[in-house]
């Protein structure tokens, strides 16, 4: 048995995806529906079980053992201000599943994010002196990656974080407001023939990766089994700017308009991030990632043709 926490969420139900695709279906889905919504992101998995998040801990004990935990699960919105809640979400619970993880020497594979780079100040290195957190979403990745780091050197199992960068591609239609900015465009687009970007946006820089990429990552790392904090973006920083121009091309008509930046957003948005790749590259991840046309396109394709969802 896989568990897979976050199953019905963005990067969770693309990596159950690409385990089916492996060949594996005895997987036990984690996850809350509170937004029933994320249900369409599991019509097309196959999956053993679902249970949800709250009841996990209280169940660990009595479930079979599993071969891998694939811990995708956690408030992502970056806008949250309860620092309380989000540290109970994202940081206990995370050390109660690695505890458990270690102790049965199950291979541990969880989701960190570049958020805990801040405004990236001192570069985009996994280590210590680059980061620096503008959100307590940020706070809450770098402090589990901090915990992580005081067993990484002894631990008897595979112990793996992944700092997702700007993930964007099929599956995250739930996310509302957190969707990708390429999400977000293609439906103004659609919608009224015009896409909305912050001013300033032509400055604005992120990397970002196809979602099938971070998939291809982390069974890299499950084949490999090797442990440590690893970037998972391309290296490429690219415009928000660029992206509208994408789908500009794809469509063949559209305009970009600037509005002003949100008050809610300012101090604690990231207006560059681009991925050092060095130790991904040296833990032997040797494939090319989607470069942002051809993600995009991608993207566009599914969402046209499936409504952004696996069929």
């Amino acid at each position: 048995m896989i568990i897979v926490t976050g199953g019905a969420g963005f990067i969770g139900s693309n990596l159950v995806k690409g385990l089916n695709q492996m060949g594996e279906e005895k997987i036990l889905i984690v996850d809350h529906l509170s937004n029933a919504s994320k249900h369409l992101n599991l019509n097309r998995l196959r999956y053993s079980d679902y249970l949800d998040k709250e009841l996990l801990l209280e169940k660990l004990p009595s479930l079979p053992k599993p071969k891998v935990i694939f811990h995708q699960g956690a408030c992502s919105d970056t806008t949250e201000s309860d620092g309380r809640y989000m540290m109970d979400n994202n940081y206990e619970y995370s050390k109660t599943l690695l505890h458990y993880a270690m102790d049965r020497k199950i291979p541990f594979l969880y989701a960190s994010s570049a958020s805990v780079y801040g405004n990236g100040t001192n570069g985009f290195s996994e280590i210590p002196e680059s980061e620096y957190p503008l959100n307590v979403y940020g706070f809450s990745k770098f402090s589990f990656d901090n915990y992580v780091r005081r067993f990484l050197p002894e631990a008897q199992s595979q112990i793996l974080g992944l700092r997702y960068f700007n993930v964007y591609g099929p599956q995250e239609t739930h996310k509302g407001r957190m969707a990708s900015v390429a999400f977000h465009l293609f439906h103004q687009l659609r919608k009224g023939g015009s896409m909305n970007l912050f001013e300033g946006s032509e400055g604005f820089r992120r990397d970002f990766i196809h979602v099938q990429d971070t998939i291809r990552i982390n069974l890299h790392f499950l084949e490999s089994g090797k442990s440590g904090i690893f970037n998972a973006g391309t290296g490429k920083a690219r415009s928000f700017t660029a992206i509208g121009e994408c789908l500009r091309e794809i469509e063949g008509s559209g305009e970009l308009k600037s509005i002003p930046f949100p008050d809610d957003l300012r101090g604690k948005y990231q207006e560059f991030t681009e991925a050092d790749t060095t130790r991904l590259r040296e833990a032997g991840y040797e494939e090319e990632f989607l470069s942002l046309e051809e993600g995009i396109r991608l993207y566009h394709k599914m969402l046209s043709e499936n409504g952004g969802f696996h069929l």
